[in-house]
C-alpha cells in the first residue's frame, strides 16, 4: 500500500501487507494474536451484515464446522508488517490490522481497522469497477 501526503515524510510511504483467509480450518473468526481477544473479533465481525447468519455456528463450535466454498463472502485479516522505504519514525503506525470482507458478487471490500490504542472502528470501503473486463479492477478507495 502507498500512504499520500505523510506530513512527516518526504515521498510517499509504501507498507508491506499479509493476510489470512478465515477458512475455519487455518484461520478462524477467532484472531488469537495482536492484542485482539474474543470479544474483541465478535465485536468487529458482527459490524459486517454478511457476518450475521454465522454468528450462531460460531458461538456454538468456534465456526469451525462451517463450509464457506459457496458462501458470497471470504472474510479475511489484513496486516501491515513493516514500512518499504521509510522509518518507523515516518509518524504512521502499523501496530493494528484489519478485518475484512470482500463481496464475491460486486468485487467491493471494506474493513475496520483494530488496534486498542487506536479509534475504534476506523473504516475501509474499497469499491471496484468492471470496465467490461473479468474480474475485478480497483479504480479507487477510501480509507475513512
Amino acid at each position: 500500500m502507498e500512504a499520500l501526503n505523510v506530513p512527516l515524510a518526504d515521498t510517499p510511504v509504501v507498507t508491506f501487507w499479509e493476510g489470512e483467509i478465515v477458512d475455519a480450518k487455518n484461520y478462524t473468526f477467532f484472531t488469537g494474536k495482536w492484542e485482539a481477544s474474543p470479544e474483541d473479533d465478535i465485536r468487529h465481525w458482527s459490524k459486517f451484515p454478511s457476518f450475521t447468519p454465522l454468528l450462531g455456528q460460531i458461538e456454538t463450535d468456534g465456526g469451525k464446522s462451517l463450509d464457506f466454498s459457496n458462501y458470497p463472502y471470504i472474510f479475511m485479516r489484513w496486516k501491515e508488517q513493516y514500512f518499504v522505504n521509510v522509518g518507523v519514525d515516518c509518524g504512521l503506525t502499523i501496530a493494528g490490522f484489519y478485518y475484512v470482507c470482500f463481496s464475491c458478487s460486486d468485487g467491493s471490500i471494506s474493513g475496520f481497522y483494530y488496534d486498542p490504542n487506536s479509534s475504534p472502528f476506523q473504516k475501509l470501503e474499497l469499491k471496484c469497477t468492471n470496465e467490461k473486463k473479468s474480474g475485478f479492477t480497483f479504480s479507487s478507495y477510501e480509507l475513512q
